[in-house]
């Protein structure tokens, strides 16, 4: 299977990893379901997890804590872009094409979290929202989260025309009037600060997705697979 593998400084028992092309993970259009079914069986068997939870994810701010559903060989039944857990195996699957995946940890190894970020979850300031939910269903202080931002549309490639309607003026220090790109990493690692997060906690792969032929990209092919992001809780 094609992936990153990632590891947070200090937590051994919480796995991460970034998947990509050319097998998406994701049941969307045209997809052949048993070629989605093989790409997650794969990364089960690579990364060693039980389960595979993902969400019909619709761009908003609905988090669902410790999901119920093992949507490894179906669609997702459960609508929402963010997913929180506790229980090791359980691995929480972000899917994307350009979109942000942002995956958060508790320096504890015991608490983590994964959140679906597009442009318009930045805009609701679905980062802040996210972090908050994760810290009251666990009694956590968002300066004990480390987080990483994941492969995603970069800077150089983020073209918004309509950008007053669709961002607006408090945003307008993360806009280029002359290229006409929003720098949405920037604006995710500002957002998980003001929330409470300690900025030297937060990393990310600066990968872009439209830039780089090994990763899906909707702004690019217009039609595309999603690569799928993972968090889990190691066993054992």
């Amino acid at each position: 299977m094609n992936y990153i593998p990632f590891a947070f400084p200090g937590l051994p028992g919480v796995g991460c990893a970034f998947g990509h092309g050319p097998d998406t993970a994701a049941f969307t259009g045209a997809a052949d379901p048993a070629a989605v079914i093989a790409t997650r069986r794969g990364l089960k068997e690579e990364l060693d997890f039980s389960i595979w939870h993902s969400l019909k994810q619709v761009h908003g701010v609905h988090m669902i804590m410790e999901p119920e559903f093992d949507t490894l060989e179906r669609p997702s039944i459960e609508a929402g872009d963010g997913m929180a857990e506790s229980r090791p195996g359980r691995a929480l699957a972000i899917k994307t094409a350009d979109c942000q995946p942002v995956l958060l940890a508790h320096e504890s190894g015991k608490f983590i979290a994964a959140l679906h970020v597009g442009w318009r979850g930045n805009v609701a300031d679905f980062c802040g929202r996210g972090v908050r939910s994760f810290c009251v269903r666990y009694g956590l202080d968002p300066r004990e989260l480390l987080a990483v931002r994941g492969p995603s549309l970069g800077p150089g490639e983020s073209e918004f025309t309509a950008f007053e309607s669709e961002f607006g003026e408090a945003f307008r220090p993360y806009y280029d009037h002359r290229s006409r790109k929003v720098d949405l990493w920037r604006l995710t690692r500002d957002q998980l600060v003001a929330v409470g997060l300690d900025r030297d906690r937060i990393f990310s792969l600066d990968l872009c997705t439209k830039s780089l032929p090994a990763f899906f990209s909707y702004r690019r092919d217009k039609t595309a697979g999603r690569q799928a992001s993972l968090i889990w809780i190691k066993e054992g």
